[in-house]
């Protein structure tokens, strides 16, 4: 039976961290899914983790990424090897709520091709963020909902469900961090298609370290936040535009 949603989760070195977060998920989601937790190499210490859990949850599995080390290319990875019709997009760290999955899934099953997971709007909270990071995050989301009509105050959240067809229409251009978020929603964007949001809390990890780089990745987010305000595009309009970037 083909599952209505495949749960994609980039992991990297988690071990025995990643069993709380996959517990909640496995537990939270009522509709029929798959759940790909996507690692990089095949010494990775997630994996003996994940695979105790499999056995007693068939429908829970570890991917090898081979597009390369990073975030951005295990979920590109993840979403490649999707074969639902929806994906959702969780961190590994536990730090997102996973009962708003079938929420999010339900929303693009109605339409959206970006539907967020939103810590920035009414019943929304984020809980224990460095603030520095928490300010660009939520400068970003809102002054894009606001001035961009980008459809959610949650642009640069990772937790979101994306339309497979539509991702891969417009390709993912990100080869490095979790910008991936951000992307999607500023080419959905571009493209005039309908993002929506609901509400979340995000509550930061209490085991293990995270693997958000800040410094590095900023200049990756802000070059999607620019492109989000620009005018309306066709599909055929974008892929030659982010070609001739590729390229140039």
């Amino acid at each position: 039976m083909t599952p209505r949603v495949t749960v994609v989760i980039p992991a990297y070195n988690e071990g025995d961290n990643i069993i709380p977060g996959l517990q909640r998920i496995l537990g939270a989601v009522k509709s029929e899914a798959e759940f790909l937790v996507v690692v990089d190499s095949d010494d990775d210490t997630t994996i003996p983790a994940v695979n105790r859990l499999a056995e007693q949850h068939p429908t829970l599995r570890v991917a090898i990424n081979d597009y390369g080390r990073g975030p951005a290319n295990a979920i590109r990875y993840g979403i490649d090897a999707a074969t639902a019709p929806t994906v959702v997009v969780t961190m590994a760290d536990g730090c997102d709520d996973p009962r708003q999955i079938d929420d999010l899934v339900l929303l693009v099953e109605r339409g959206v091709v970006v539907a967020a997971a939103s810590r920035y709007m009414a019943g929304g909270q984020q809980v224990g963020a460095p603030r520095f990071k928490s300010f660009l995050s939520r400068f970003a989301g809102r002054s894009l909902h606001t001035f961009a009509n980008a459809g959610t105050r949650d642009a640069t959240n990772s937790y979101k469900a994306y339309d497979v067809d539509f991702v891969r229409s417009v390709g993912i251009d990100s080869r490095d961090g979790f910008e991936i978020g951000l992307e999607l929603t500023a080419k959905a964007r571009r493209l005039r298609l309908p993002i929506a949001e609901i509400p979340t809390i995000w509550l930061d990890r209490t085991a293990g370290e995270s693997n958000f780089k800040l410094t590095r990745w900023i200049p990756k987010y802000l070059h999607w936040y620019r492109f989000a305000f620009g005018p309306k595009l066709t599909v055929e309009e974008l892929t030659a535009k982010m070609s001739r970037k590729a390229t140039s």
